[in-house]
């Protein structure tokens, strides 16, 4: 008995077909993967919540490298509420410290510590590169008044 090539196809497609498989429309996943990546950034304020830039051919020496950058003009459509002057941080490990001269004016839970504790915590994890930003603590130390913190990053995204 000889089988005839189209037949042959035939039977394959049929088989091909019938295998239980059905075709489906798109399949909503959830919200895309979140969270800090490598790489230095700055934040900036949007009236959809902080928007990280990536610093692209800058080297990041030090912490207080870090805050003169974020003094400059922001990028198109973004708005920097950081009011630089009188600011320094130090970082050792997951901890950053950020020194303000005077009082500090904001709430602590606004865009602009929002803007400061991500761009510290992204840089201190360049700097440190064994620390993962999402575990890096921003604390604020005015020379007067209380201390504000420790802030994490994620404590000012998606609000």
């Amino acid at each position: 008995m000889r089988v005839r090539p189209a037949g042959a196809a035939a039977v394959l497609g049929m088989v091909l077909v019938g295998c239980g498989v059905q075709p489906t429309g798109v399949v909503d996943a959830g919200e895309p993967a979140s969270g800090l990546t490598r790489g230095m950034r700055l934040y900036y304020a949007s009236a959809d919540g902080l928007r990280a830039v990536p610093l692209i051919d800058r080297e990041v020496d030090d912490l207080n490298g870090v805050l003169k950058l974020l003094g400059q003009e922001p990028p198109e459509g973004l708005i920097s509420l950081v009011r630089l002057g009188g600011y320094s941080a130090t970082g050792s490990g997951a901890r950053v410290t950020v020194g303000i001269d005077g009082l500090y004016g904001d709430s602590g839970r606004d865009q602009g510590t929002g803007q400061l504790v991500c761009t510290l915590a992204r840089a201190q994890s360049v700097l440190e590169p064994e620390v993962g930003p999402d575990d890096v603590e921003v604390t604020l130390r005015p020379s007067e008044g209380a201390a504000l913190g420790p802030y994490r990053c994620a404590d000012f995204l998606n609000r």
